[in-house]
């Protein structure tokens, strides 16, 4: 419950903030009565008249003079009016009403339903004073205008019962709606906690999507750079190797665009794919990526000691080939020329160890910029497989990539 929700919560003047010794000249802020307020506020006064005219007929039938039955008739008809102010100040109207009423039995049906919107709309401590105020006014009145058709005892032990009955009544309401309150407050900030988990969720997918992006991507755009840019400066080369590496550039322009077009498809809606889904890499091609960094000129020696890839579960073969794919394309960018090592071995319950390294470059060559970026997504790949990942320089001045991943029996 916020002060913005329930303006009459607000105080009742506001300073001026830019001069606070100016009296406050704002008044407070009074919630408008609504259509189901004023019908409630209707029924109450009907049955507290009601109640009054009961008690103002037995007033006349016990002996009592004109005079009294007529200031009873007033007092009945103040107290029956009094209880429109009930939401604004509830204690005051049931402390005044369990005054009048000890003397005027009229006021018993305005100061029960008093106490039924006291004990609804204030906490415990101001009902239980008041009640207990009620109390003694019905032990008053059963003294002062006392009941000829029920015993002294009788009247105190009702007037009792019917102060505790409408105070718990009331009480019982008061809970009920704090209840709804807090349910709908419960409601609110689990439709606000799920909406952030939905945020979260689309956050990591876009990091995913990043990261599997940046793997596949940049193998292929480097190939694209590294022949682009041996074709600008060796423009006498023999045809035919200006035609190799024009197929190269040809077909990695290709599965670039295959790539990106996947990607690009996993954050369209379901049904709007334009085509069949393409297999993901797995262990299974590990192969045919070494074949491909053979054709564009690499010199790559591959050591795959996993008798069956098809054993290896799909995840865990994804990871191992993104692993190497980063090794190769960031030894085509800094060290072009080299011949890189690749090593794969494993058995089911020890998991899958991943090597990959390649010496120093000899001389001096044309670099592709790179942001590091890829290695530390596979890093945080290979954990998430439960794995690990480490690389770093070699002490031959080259670089290596190792990596181990978890491979349940």
């Amino acid at each position: 419950m916020t002060r913005t929700e329930y303006p009459w919560l607000l105080p009742s003047a506001m300073a001026d903030p830019l001069n606070p010794d100016l009296p406050a000249e704002r008044p407070r802020v009074r919630p408008r009565r609504t259509v189901r307020d004023w019908i409630v506020d209707t029924v109450i006064f009907f049955a507290a008249a009601a109640v009054g005219l009961l008690a103002g007929e037995a007033s006349s039938q016990a002996g009592n003079s004109d005079l009294v039955v007529f200031a009873d008739q007033i007092v009945g008809a103040a107290a029956c009016c009094a209880l429109w102010l009930r939401r604004r100040a509830p204690v005051a109207l049931a402390v005044v009403l369990a005054v009048v009423g000890a003397v005027a039995p009229v006021a018993g049906g305005a100061l029960l339903l008093s106490l039924f919107s006291l004990a609804v709309h204030r906490p415990f401590k101001p009902v239980a004073i008041v009640g207990a105020l009620a109390i003694v006014s019905c032990a008053v009145q059963a003294v002062v205008r006392p009941d000829p058709t029920i015993s002294l005892l009788g009247a105190v032990v009702v007037g009792v019962i019917l102060v505790l009955l409408m105070i718990g009544w009331g009480m019982l309401v008061r809970s009920r709606r704090q209840l709804v309150l807090a349910l709908r407050e419960r409601a609110r900030r689990a439709e606000t906690e799920a909406e952030l988990r939905a945020e979260q969720a689309q956050r990591l997918a876009r990091e995913a999507i990043a990261r599997e992006m940046h793997d596949v991507l940049a193998h292929r755009l480097t190939l694209l750079s590294v022949h682009a840019g041996a074709l600008e400066f060796r423009p006498d080369a023999p045809p035919a190797e200006v035609a190799r590496a024009a197929g190269v550039i040809r077909d990695s322009a290709h599965e670039a665009l295959q790539d990106l077009r996947e990607i690009i498809g996993v954050l369209r809606a379901p049904g709007e794919s334009d085509g069949p889904d393409r297999p993901q890499p797995t262990l299974t091609t590990l192969d045919a990526l070494v074949e491909e960094s053979r054709r564009a000129g690499m010199k790559v020696v591959l050591d795959n000691r996993i008798g069956d890839p098809d054993t290896v579960p799909a995840a865990t073969g994804r990871t191992v080939y993104r692993i190497v794919q980063e090794a190769l394309t960031n030894a085509r960018k800094h060290a072009p020329g080299t011949e890189v090592t690749v090593g794969v071995r494993g058995v089911p319950g020890d998991g899958i160890t991943v090597e990959a390294g390649n010496p120093a470059p000899a001389g001096d060559f044309e670099k592709v910029p790179g942001s590091g970026q890829g290695l530390i997504g596979l890093t945080e790949r290979a954990t998430l497989a439960g794995g690990r990942l480490d690389h770093g320089p070699r002490k031959d001045g080259g670089f290596g990539v190792r990596a181990w991943l978890p491979w349940p029996s």
